[in-house]
This record gives structure tokens, sequence and C-alpha cells, in this order.
């Protein structure tokens, strides 16, 4: 009965937190949509390219427009990767459910995990107002824009491919893995765990998000796409030949723009 009794608070912890997490998602998504929304269309740049409202925002500071850069991209990675990190979250309140505080452990894991992603978002908002600036202060940087958009999908395409891909995606697909090597002594160490697995994560999925960067960071069919590729990656038992096909895929385009590029000099 006992053993009866702990499968079916299991079961139900494990329903709770689907519920949880599929409420949270569609609350992230309903923002990310308002938003993007908000800031649609661009600025027509010379060089055939429009830049997006997003490296437009303004604001008092600059300190004022990346907290509203990194808000706007901290609720689209939540929107984005809870879905795939849930795995490793349920494991984790399995193994966390008869210690002290398991919630407040869970909140540090997922804490971590977003943490990474939101210095992902930080260097990306930093990288992109500069070229952004650049761009909009001289017409020959503007016109080199769509040549290292270029460039950008053959290296993300060229990294999906790679041995380091593979790596980071065969961690991400074990979240058992992720306990293993790293005991659950205390809630702290839930967030060590959270940057860990976030860290991996990150280094399996940049290249997705620089497809994203440079194609259209505030594009809704580009980022639900991204996302159900990120989910696909992680939980399809075919997930390592897909990020093979989408890095051929890019790398493909990437040629093509920039045949399109070095033809528009001449």
């Amino acid at each position: 009965m006992s053993l009866r009794f702990k499968t079916l608070r299991s079961l139900r912890l494990c329903d709770e937190s689907y519920i949880t997490a599929a409420l949270v998602t569609i609350a992230a998504w309903a923002v990310t949509v308002r938003g993007a929304d908000s800031m649609s269309g661009g600025m027509p740049m010379p060089g055939g390219w429009s830049m997006s409202m997003m490296w437009m925002m303004g604001g008092p500071s600059w300190f004022g427009r990346a907290a509203m850069f990194l808000g706007m991209w901290q609720t689209m990675m939540v929107a984005m990767m809870l879905p795939s990190v849930m795995p490793v979250v349920l494991l984790h309140r399995r193994v966390m459910e008869n210690r002290a505080r398991p919630m407040l452990a869970e909140l540090l894991l997922l804490s971590g995990y977003f943490g990474v992603w939101l210095a992902f978002g930080a260097v990306a908002y930093a990288a992109g107002t500069t070229l952004s600036s650049s761009a909009m202060q001289s017409q020959a940087v503007s016109r080199m824009i769509p040549t290292a958009t270029a460039l950008a999908l053959i290296l993300a395409g060229w990294y999906q491919v790679t041995r380091w891909k593979r790596l980071c995606l065969s961690h991400c697909r074990s979240p058992i893995g992720v306990l293993v090597h790293h005991p659950l002594r205390t809630a702290a160490d839930s967030l060590r765990v959270g940057i860990h697995h976030g860290a991996y994560c990150a280094a399996c999925c940049w290249g997705l998000m620089l497809i994203q960067l440079v194609l259209g960071i505030m594009s809704l069919p580009l980022m639900a796409a991204v996302a159900f590729v990120i989910l696909l990656e992680k939980t399809w038992r075919h997930g390592e030949s897909l990020a093979a096909a989408v890095g051929i895929s890019a790398m493909t385009a990437g040629v093509l723009l920039a045949i399109s590029a070095i033809r528009s000099f001449y």
C-alpha cells in the first residue's frame, strides 16, 4: 500500500507540474505575442534589409532600454524553453519531494537555468545594439549586414553538425545523467544543477538562437519554429538527425544569401 501510495502521489505531482508548466508557457507566449505585435515592422536600411524595432526601443537611459529588452527576452525564453526543460524539472521533483523545502529547490533549479539564458540575452543585447548603432551611423556597415547575416547562418549551421553540438545535445537528452553526476544534498545544490544544465542547454542551442536573432528576433513564426526544433532535438528519438538537417539547411541558406549579397555590390 505504501508503494502504491507513493506511486500515485508521484503521478499526481507529475500531472500538477505539467499543468503548471503549460499555464506558465501559455502566459509567457501570450505576453511574447503582445510584445511582438507592438514591435512589428522595422526600419528599411541601406543594403536591402530592415532593422527590427527590438533594437530601436526608446527609453530615458541605456539601463532602462536594456531592462526592457531583457524583460522581453526572458519572457520569450520561458515560452520557448520551459517545455524542453520539464524532464529535468520532473526528475528533480521526484528526487526532492521527501526532502526539506522541495518547492524552494525547484525554484532555485529554474532560477539557475533561466539565469544562464538571461546572461545569454545580455550578450545578445550588447552585440545587437552595437551593430545596429553602427549600421545607423554608417551606410558602409549597413550594406555589410546581409553578408554578416549569411556568415552567421553558415556558422550556426556548421555548429549544428559538429561533435560539440552532439555532445551538448546528448547531455540535454539524458535528464537522469544531469542529476546522477550532481548530488542534491541541499537546496543550493539545485541552483548549481540549474546553472550547469542551463550552460549545457545554451551551448547546445546557441546556433538556433543565432539563427533567430539574425533572421528576426521578434518573428513569431520563426520563434515558434525554433522552439519546436529545440523540443524535438531534446525529446524525439531522431533529435540528432534533425539537428544535422537543420544545420545543413542553415548553411545552404547562408551560402545562397551570401551569393545574393555579393551580387548586390555589382
